[in-house]
């Protein structure tokens, strides 16, 4: 079992990390500006559905693979960063569509849920990222390294989620107020292909370290 203190300690590094702004705070504020609270948090789902794969493949140990074996983090890296920029791209015809004055219809819950978990899955420096975490509040001599390894995957996801939440939440409120400006709408779709670009962008020229 994870003793009260070490846990306390990993919650409060959760905390500062899910206060940082990151690609999934981003993404998931750029939508919900974009396409509304419901949106944001279909998107939220599928974002912290892809983190806790993360989490869970760190706790079994699988996010080895991708420290060890360039060739998997690039993969997965390119990987990431083709379909971010191939998101940008049919963001950014959506917004030409609101030009047109022909209406663009939003995307399905089950497809903006997929746009979530592969931004988040096809990530590899979260991969690596939690490889490096979780080691530092194990200990082997208080039992099953899985077992600890598991109960801090669940506690980040919550943080995380909360966080995330929040986020989704307080851009709801901005949104109402954007929402009362003309040509919003329009522009809105604009700054989430931005997003999208610039996440693509930040993954094909970031280093593994």
């Amino acid at each position: 079992m994870l003793p009260l203190d070490t846990w306390l300690l990993f919650c409060l590094a959760c905390v500062a990390l899910a206060a940082t702004p990151g690609p999934n705070m981003l993404f998931l504020v750029s939508r919900t500006l974009a396409q509304g609270r419901a949106a944001g948090f279909v998107s939220l789902a599928g974002t912290s559905a892809g983190f806790a794969l993360h989490a869970l493949a760190a706790a079994l140990g699988l996010s080895a693979l991708l420290a060890a074996v360039p060739l998997a983090y690039e993969v997965v890296r390119w990987a990431g960063a083709i379909y971010l920029a191939w998101l940008a791209l049919i963001t950014w015809r959506a917004s030409a569509a609101d030009d047109s004055s022909v209406a663009a219809p939003h995307a399905a819950p089950g497809r903006m849920f997929r746009q979530g978990l592969f931004t988040s899955v096809l990530n590899p420096k979260v991969a690596v990222f939690q490889l490096a975490l979780f080691p530092q509040f194990v200990d082997p001599a208080r039992g099953s390294v899985l077992v600890q390894s598991l109960a801090l995957a669940l506690t980040q996801l919550v943080i995380v989620v909360a966080g995330d939440s929040v986020c989704v939440a307080a851009a709801t409120g901005a949104r109402r107020w954007f929402a009362a400006r003309p040509q919003w709408g329009r522009w809105s779709k604009r700054a989430l292909a931005g997003v999208f670009a610039a996440l693509a962008a930040r993954l094909a020229i970031q280093s593994r370290v």
